[in-house]
């Protein structure tokens, strides 16, 4: 969203981010009505994991003059296009035969999810390394200046091995609470313009609307596939925008 702005309406790269932050938290908001209906999302999942989220911000926040900004970029991009192709050749069998860990029957994180014909449930694994993990998304949405919700739903697709529509519900979820402070940030140094805060969130509101009622007519290969491609690109334009740097 923010690249759009800046590049194609030439809007100021603090008045695009704020009305960026709006957008997600009205269509997150919106959206996460849905999926709570729907039975998608994991509350308890995406309380625990918010915690470390917030963590990782505020230590990534205290270390953007300390770290190498290329070397990080480099690095992150190489991170993603591992990810993605671990996506790519990943295969489901074996999950549902395996318990959940043991914190994450401490912590009752296993749930179930609404799927044509009733309720399917599913289980929670690797806990704790998904929290350490979201501490370090944390620490990348400061230190690059981008949102949190692509290491957010890589997490919990790979790492977690929830269904793939319970990862993306509760990343929407997840990152619409942790708007808020931002939104207020901005809002104060008035990085938030009325011209752009009205339209932009309204656009974003309809197509995540059209989103959450097509999503469980549609195959998971589709959402998926798009979403792969979609971490592939930013993959792409990292490693060389680190190289440039260093330049």
């Amino acid at each position: 969203m923010v690249p759009t702005l800046v590049l194609l309406f030439d809007v100021n790269m603090h008045n695009a981010a704020g009305a960026s932050i709006i957008a997600v938290m009205m269509a997150s908001t919106a959206a996460t009505i849905a999926f709570l209906s729907q039975g998608c999302t994991n509350v308890r999942i995406g309380m625990f994991l918010r915690l470390t989220l917030i963590a990782g911000g505020i230590a990534g926040a205290m270390l953007v003059a300390m770290v190498p900004i290329p070397a990080f970029k480099i690095t992150f991009g190489i991170v993603l296009l591992f990810s993605t192709f671990m996506a790519f050749r990943r295969k489901e069998e074996g999950r549902t035969n395996q318990p959940s860990g043991p914190p994450a029957r401490r912590l009752h994180k296993e749930s179930s999810y609404r799927v044509p014909g009733g309720w399917r449930p599913y289980k929670v694994f690797r806990v704790i390394p998904s929290a350490f993990l979201m501490s370090i998304a944390g620490i990348i949405s400061k230190l690059l200046r981008i949102g949190a919700g692509a290491v957010n739903v890589l997490v919990m697709d790979q790492v977690m091995w929830l269904p793939y529509k319970v990862s993306t519900s509760t990343s929407n979820f997840m990152i619409g609470i942790t708007a808020v402070p931002s939104a207020v940030i901005y809002l104060h140094h008035g990085y938030i313009d009325p011209v752009l805060a009205m339209p932009v969130p309204l656009g974003v509101f309809g197509g995540r609307r059209g989103g959450c009622e097509t999503r469980d007519a549609s195959s998971r290969e589709i959402p998926e596939g798009l979403f792969n491609l979609f971490v592939l690109i930013m993959a792409t334009q990292m490693i060389p925008k680190g190289l440039a740097a260093w330049q």
